[in-house]
């Protein structure tokens, strides 16, 4: 499929948090060696992308940058280097970008620069922008092949509604990481935030039991009502959570034996009792996926005598990713109520960011369509 790259394009650019950002006409980006050239289709909005790009979360990126987070576009032109992809592949393009000679040298995109001095000479040197764009720069192995076909014709599902993955993904890396199986038992917790509730649902589709832990009952309802609807066969409890940790542990307990947790603490939560009383609750060889911001949180006799393995986990890995999409195509998260899409154009940015903010329970995704 034969495609001419225009001379310009128009991106969302951020020069100073002050201002904010603004759409601009720009020069589109050529391919390099190591890189690929992407029509940006849709780009996800995180509920917290206003506190990143005003300088709230004090997240550390370059600027002048074009702001963004990962996306789905097709391949619009690719460096000589390029074996596998094709000029007009849907790819999911996934926002960690690693050094290729350094993989702990990583980044989130035109999000956070990360901590080494590889991964901030790569942001600032080589993959500065993101994705708030017409056209973006991505590496090669960023891109991520989808299956047009058959997730958008056969298993009905629209573009917009596909980048949804993208939250699902983060949790996925955590359980796949503490290598849960179908038929285990997983606490999640906080279960009621954006990936918190991913992860009950990714947990759900690979055959665990999920119980759900929160602090708000009627959260936690809905939840539950919203998995097994969409997920037939879902096995979902919730447990409120109350502050006080023996009455917790106990809670989970009474559900019987528990083999593994995930966790998605929020800053605000980083010192609260809920991951202490889940991990209490494991049973021995039990495991824990740590994705949050926890802390204080670990019983350091259960997790010695009862053989607890702690595992911190950033994301995902590219074979995480893969293996994902496998499950996407097989139809294993079912399109009647997957996902409820909230769609910005490019201009519309400050008020995506609005929305984002509020829309982020379970099935809910906000998008801008460059």
């Amino acid at each position: 499929m034969a495609f001419s790259l225009p001379s310009q394009h128009h991106a969302l650019m951020l020069e100073n948090h002050e201002t904010g950002f603004e759409l601009k006409t720009l020069p589109t980006p050529q391919p390099v060696h190591g890189s690929a050239v992407v029509r940006i289709a849709a780009v996800g909005v995180l509920s917290y992308s206003r506190e990143i790009y005003n300088g709230e979360r004090q997240y550390s990126y370059p600027k002048p940058l074009i702001g963004g987070h990962s996306a789905i576009g097709h391949i619009a032109a690719l460096g000589p280097d390029a074996a596998a992809l094709r000029i007009g592949k849907l790819v999911f393009v996934d926002c960690v970008v690693r050094g290729r000679d350094e993989p702990s040298a990583l980044f989130l995109s035109a999000i956070n620069e990360g901590s080494s001095e590889g991964s901030r000479k790569l942001m600032r040197d080589v993959w500065r922008d993101g994705t708030f764009a017409e056209f973006a720069r991505v590496p090669l192995e960023n891109c991520i092949p989808l299956n047009e076909a058959r997730l958008c014709r056969e298993l009905g599902y629209s573009v917009p509604d596909l980048m949804y993955m993208s939250r699902l993904l983060v949790p996925y890396g955590g359980l796949r990481d503490i290598r849960l199986e179908p038929g285990e038992t997983i606490v999640v917790c906080p279960a009621t935030g954006c990936f918190g509730a991913a992860g009950v649902q990714v947990a759900t589709a690979m055959g665990a039991k999920v119980i759900a832990m929160g602090r708000d009952e009627v959260r936690l309802a809905r939840l539950k009502d919203q998995v097994e609807k969409s997920t037939p066969g879902a096995n979902i409890e919730t447990v409120k959570l109350t502050g006080d940790d023996e009455t917790d542990t106990a809670a989970l307990q009474a559900f019987g034996t528990i083999d593994a947790v995930l966790d998605f603490s929020p800053p605000a939560a980083a010192r609260s009792t809920h991951l202490k009383s889940a991990v209490r609750a494991l049973r021995y060889n039990g495991r824990c996926s740590l994705m949050g911001l926890a802390e204080d949180c670990i019983p350091a006799w259960k997790v010695i005598g009862s053989n607890i393995l702690l595992k911190g986990k950033l994301m995902y890995e590219r074979e995480d990713m893969i293996q994902f999409v496998k499950m996407l195509e097989k139809g294993l998260f079912p399109i009647k109520g997957f996902v409820n899409t909230k769609v910005f154009g490019l201009a519309d940015w400050d008020k995506a960011f609005d929305i984002a903010a509020e829309y982020v329970g379970i099935n809910q995704s906000v998008i801008i369509v460059p």
